[in-house]
C-alpha cells in the first residue's frame, strides 16, 4: 500500500496560533532553546499516514508503512489508541496537531513539543544528526521510486525487505569515535624481504635470478595480504561493511547506505527515550500549571497529564519514570541533597530532611539534559531513596502459583535491571570479525555476550538474509546455555555446531 501524506497539513486557526505564541514565549522565558517549530493540523486519518511514515510526510514506497496505517486506523476506530502530537528533530521542527483535539489538548501537546524541540537541538546524543532530515528523507523516497521504475517493485522492495531486517546492526555510538586505527606509513607498503642464498657478489646474478627474487617478492606480498585480518579489528557497524565489501550492485548500495543513514537518524530517539520524554513532560507540567491553564481547564488538564504519566502493570512508562527523575533532580539541586557530606550521612530521616538551600535545581536539569543519554541518566540520578519512594522492584512469573510476583525489592537489582534493558536497546551485541573466514571468503560474525542472550530463530533468519546480500555462506558464534556455538547458513541449509570440546 502506499501512502501519500505530503501536503495535507492546515495553518493553525486564529485561537490556536495565539495560544502557540503565548506557550512559545512561555517556554523561552523558561529558558528552552529551541529552533523555529512549524505546526500544523492534521484529521486522524492523516495523523496515522504521517504516523505509519515514523513522523514524516514523505517516505520511500514499502508495504510497512501500509500496513503500519491499517493497524493505526482499526486500532483508532476501536477507541484503543489516540495519536496527540508528533514533532520531527529538523530545523525547522515540525509538529502536527490533532484537528478534533479539545483546546487544552491542544496546549499541552504545544507546550511538550517545545520540550522535545529544546532536547533535539541541545543534548549532545543529537548534535551528529541531520538537521534537514525531511528534505532527506523526500530525496530517499524520490531515488527510490526511480529505482523501482528501472528494476521493478518486486526486486527492489525484496532487497528493502532484507535491509530493514539488519537495520539495526549499527553502531550506535561511532558518529562520536573514531573506531578505524590509521595505519602505518610503512606498515602494508614496506617492501617484502626476500632470503637469497649466500653467493659471492660475481655469482649473485646466477644464483639468485632477479626473476626467481621478483616472483618470490610476490608471493610474499599476497601471502601477507591474505594473511591481514579483514575486518582488522571487529566492526560493530555491520550495514558499513557490507556497504564496503559485500557484491552488490550500485542502485542496492544506495538504498543500503539509505537505509543505513535512516537509522542513524533514529538512533538518538532510542537512546534518550526516557530523558526526552520525561523533559518534554516536565515543561509540559510546568508551563501548563504555572502560566498556561485556565482555570476553566484545570480539571481537563489533570485528567490528560495522569493518563500521560500512568504506569501499566509490568511496563515502564519512559514519560513517568523520565518525568519523576527530572523533577528528583532538580529537587535534590535545589536542596543540596548532592556531594560528599549527602552521601556518607547514613540518617534516613536527616537525609529525607536535608535542606541547604543550593538553589542549583535549575541549573543542573539544563546541565544534565545536555549531556546525558538514558544510560548515564539513569546510572547517574536513580538512587536508593528514588526507588524506594516510587516503589520500583523486579517481578517474576512464579510458576507453582501461576502469577507474577515481586521477586526482589534491592534498588541495586532495579537498577541493573533498568540498565540491562537500555543497553544496546536490550539488543545482544553483533560484530564482524571476519570477511575471508577459512580463507573462502565467507562471512563470520561474532556474539559478545553481555547479559542478552540471542533468540535462535531470529538468529537464523538474520544468517540467511545476510546470505542474500554476502552472496556467501555467513556464519555466528555465540553462546547458548553457556557452551559456544556455531550457526551458519550456505544457501540452502542451516547448520549448527558446538566448538568446544
Amino acid at each position: 500500500m502506499s501512502l501519500v501524506a505530503q501536503g495535507t497539513g492546515h495553518t493553525l486557526t486564529p485561537e490556536l496560533e495565539r495560544a502557540r505564541v503565548q506557550i512559545e514565549q512561555h517556554a523561552r522565558n523558561y529558558g528552552l532553546d529551541f529552533y523555529n517549530t512549524i505546526f500544523e493540523i492534521l484529521d486522524f486519518e492523516e495523523m496515522n499516514m504521517v504516523a505509519a511514515y515514523g513522523g514524516f510526510p514523505n517516505r520511500y514506497p514499502h508495504w510497512k508503512f501500509g500496513m503500519e496505517y491499517e493497524r493505526l486506523n482499526k486500532s483508532y476506530a476501536y477507541g484503543l489508541h489516540k495519536i496527540y502530537e508528533m514533532v520531527i528533530n529538523n530545523d525547522p521542527c515540525y509538529a502536527y496537531l490533532l484537528e478534533c483535539n479539545h483546546m487544552v489538548d491542544q496546549k499541552i501537546v504545544m507546550a511538550h513539543v517545545h520540550g522535545h524541540c529544546d532536547f533535539f537541538k541541545n543534548n549532545i546524543w543529537f548534535s551528529k544528526t541531520n538537521r534537514k532530515m525531511m528534505d532527506t528523507m523526500a530525496n530517499h523516497a524520490t531515488k527510490i521510486r526511480k529505482y523501482i521504475d528501472k528494476y521493478g517493485l518486486d526486486a527492489v522492495e525484496s532487497f528493502i525487505d532484507l535491509c530493514l531486517s539488519i537495520d539495526d546492526l549499527i553502531d550506535h555510538h561511532s558518529p562520536f569515535i573514531e573506531r578505524r586505527s590509521k595505519p602505518a606509513a610503512d606498515a602494508d607498503d614496506a617492501e617484502p624481504v626476500v632470503r637469497k642464498m649466500a653467493s659471492s657478489d660475481y655469482m649473485d646474478d646466477y644464483i639468485n635470478p632477479k626473476e626467481f627474487i621478483a616472483q618470490q617478492k610476490q608471493k610474499l606480498a599476497e601471502e601477507k595480504r591474505r594473511q591481514r585480518r579483514f575486518p582488522e579489528s571487529p566492526q560493530k557497524d555491520v550495514l558499513l561493511f557490507l556497504l564496503e565489501n559485500a557484491p552488490l550492485a550500485n542502485w542496492q548500495r544506495d538504498v543500503l547506505w539509505m537505509i543505513r543513514d535512516e537509522a542513524y537518524y533514529f538512533a538518538p530517539q532510542g537512546q534518550t527515550k526516557i530523558m526526552n520524554e520525561g523533559w518534554a513532560t516536565y515543561w509540559h507540567a510546568r508551563i501548563m500549571t504555572e502560566r498556561a491553564l485556565t482555570d476553566a481547564e484545570v480539571i481537563d488538564f489533570a485528567d490528560h497529564h495522569s493518563g500521560t504519566v500512568a504506569m501499566h502493570p509490568g511496563q515502564i512508562n519512559p514519560y513517568k519514570l523520565g518525568f519523576e527523575l527530572w523533577k528528583d533532580i532538580e529537587d535534590r539541586w535545589n536542596k543540596g541533597k548532592f556531594g560528599k557530606d549527602y552521601d556518607d550521612c547514613d540518617d534516613y530521616v536527616t537525609k529525607r530532611e536535608w535542606n541547604r538551600d543550593a538553589g542549583l535545581g535549575r541549573e543542573k536539569i539544563f546541565e544534565t539534559r545536555r549531556v546525558h543519554n538514558d544510560i548515564t541518566f539513569i546510572d547517574a540520578f536513580f538512587t536508593e531513596e528514588f526507588c524506594n519512594e516510587h516503589k520500583f522492584f523486579i517481578y517474576q512469573f512464579n510458576p507453582e502459583r501461576g502469577v507474577y510476583e515481586i521477586a526482589d525489592r534491592n534498588w541495586k537489582s532495579v537498577k541493573q535491571k533498568l540498565l540491562a534493558g537500555l543497553t544496546n536497546f536490550g539488543q545482544p551485541f553483533i560484530y564482524v570479525t571476519d570477511g575471508n573466514f577459512e580463507n573462502r571468503g565467507e562471512l563470520l560474525m561474532e556474539h559478545r555476550w553481555e547479559g542478552v542472550d540471542l533468540r535462535v530463530d531470529y538468529a537464523k533468519d538474520t544468517l540467511r538474509n545476510l546470505f542474500q546480500i554476502w552472496t556467501r555462506p555467513v556464519h555466528l558464534k555465540t553462546e547458548v546455555e553457556g557452551k559456544s556455538k556455531m550457526f551458519s547458513y550456505d544457501g540452502e541449509k542451516h547448520i549448527e555446531r558446538k566448538l568446544d570440546g
